[in-house]
């Protein structure tokens, strides 16, 4: 809450301050970033389930949506070949390109400049604000899917997908607004006027510890020429390996194939043409309330308990819905889903997004982004960002495929992925909650199996604190 004092004794200084109005305020219209996003992702799929819609651009796919055949699998494939603005295909190409650049500058920077930017006891909180304003601009999309798709003439696709410019306008005007962080003015030598903004944002003059630090972390990056090169170096090992390893599991819970095809999903397992876009604002709606959670959450349990406790509930969830399938749809894919079957199936997909809500969603882009030294912190997310996106599209591209060679199977098989992840964080995953950012290196040193990578001189302050609390 604006205006509550904190003391950040996290094994490090003791940083005092306030969470002020300023913070919040720099914090939220940063997080709108994630608008453009989740519009993006949102809109894609109700949009390719409108019929006008590919009536005008893939006649064929229209076609076979409309054959009663065994191939009505295949209407999955226009949720990963349709999305855009175009009029026509070439555009469409074009158009999703320079989106996808938007969308990549947002996710590089958004995430860092947030967790910059908070106070340590509240970086979770502010930080799954970017994923909250996700969640946001997929349900908003799911609401105006569902009324456009009411707009007679069959051209309410072109409202939706012409939106797409709203967020992208406010995500615009929003970065003349934002202030530098700290650690970025410092980067540009500017070492009075970072003393000046770290007092403003934790709202008290004091600020000598944390600041102090953050020059010692300024210094130390400065000595790196080369960050892509630095971060091979095994004391940069475990930041690497989670950077890599948090945005390629969390493409592999699945998610992506409720977000992107779910209007499509519900409408071929039986929900009719308005129930499929009705349920994916029902899933929607999840997906923001379960975001809440998190941020209510995630500085109180910590990140370690909500990736646990996510990843058991989205396994039981996974497993549940492909028993499900397999029973009522069978290998040959035929059968027919009663009211009490398709509310059950909804409810099971619900459970399942609500947990990836709180867990790997808001997860996945805090914790590669808090992790990383100064010196290396663009490196990282960059790599973060790289993996998310390059697994987003091979996940997208081979769901077709793997659907039609494994069918209700394809739901195990992401469920198998969450386990293996559930234990890989399990092992290596050290608890991050309320430690400043330019001390992190301790948590490392502190674990079991990280610890032989990190030097001591890399904790940043250890020398100081331990000095302070010998007085």
């Amino acid at each position: 809450m604006a205006g509550g004092a904190f003391v950040s004794q996290s094994g490090g200084g003791n940083y005092e301050g306030r969470v002020t109005g300023f913070v919040i305020y720099t914090c939220v219209v940063a997080a709108m970033g994630g608008l453009l996003f989740g519009y993006d992702l949102g809109i894609s799929g109700g949009v390719t389930s409108m019929e006008s819609f590919l009536k005008k651009f893939f006649p064929h796919v229209y076609k076979t949506m409309n054959d009663k055949s065994k191939h009505e699998s295949l209407a999955f494939l226009i949720g990963a070949i349709l999305n855009g603005i175009a009029m026509n295909v070439a555009l469409l190409i074009i158009g999703r390109l320079f989106l996808g650049v938007g969308v990549g500058f947002a996710n590089q920077s958004v995430p860092v400049y947030l967790c910059e930017m908070a106070p340590a006891n509240m970086r979770g909180a502010l930080n799954i604000g970017f994923q909250m304003a996700i969640t946001i601009g997929i349900f908003i999309a799911g609401l105006i899917n569902y009324g456009t798709a009411q707009i007679e003439g069959g051209w309410g696709w072109r409202v939706s997908l012409a939106l797409a410019a709203v967020p992208a306008i406010m995500m615009t005007f929003g970065a003349f607004i934002l202030p530098d962080t700290p650690n970025s003015i410092l980067e540009r030598g500017k070492v009075e006027k970072a003393r000046q903004m770290l007092q403003k944002i934790r709202g008290t003059q004091n600020v000598d510890n944390e600041f102090q630090d953050l020059l010692e972390a300024s210094e130390a990056a400065k000595k790196v020429e080369h960050p892509w090169r630095n971060i091979l170096q095994p004391r940069y090992r475990p930041q690497l390996t989670l950077c890599i390893l948090i945005p390629f599991f969390q493409q592999l819970t699945g998610i992506n194939v409720i977000m992107f095809y779910a209007p499509v999903l519900f409408k071929t397992l039986g929900f009719g043409d308005d129930a499929s876009l009705i349920s994916t604002v029902i899933s929607g709606g999840v997906n923001v309330l379960a975001t809440i959670v998190s941020i209510y959450c995630v500085d109180k349990l910590g990140r370690r308990a909500l990736f646990l406790e996510g990843g058991s509930q989205m396994i039981i969830c996974q497993f549940a819905v492909g028993a499900m399938i397999a029973v009522k749809f069978g290998l040959n894919g035929e059968g027919v889903l009663s009211k009490i079957d398709a509310n059950v199936l909804l409810l099971l997909i619900c459970l399942y997004v609500a947990a990836f809500a709180w867990s790997w969603g808001p997860m996945g882009w805090l914790v590669p982004s808090e992790i990383c030294p100064l010196e290396i912190r663009s490196a990282g997310q960059a790599i973060n960002v790289s993996v998310n996106m390059i697994f987003t599209f091979f996940v997208a591209q081979a769901f077709l495929s793997m659907l039609c060679h494994l069918k209700f199977g394809l739901f195990f098989f992401f469920g198998c992925f969450v386990i293996i992840m559930t234990i890989f964080i399990y092992f290596f995953l050290p608890e991050t909650r309320n430690v400043p950012i330019e001390e992190m290196n301790k948590v490392w040193k502190e674990h079991w199996f990280w610890r032989k990578y990190i030097p001591d001189e890399a904790v940043i302050g250890a020398r100081r604190n331990n000095e302070t609390r010998d007085i």
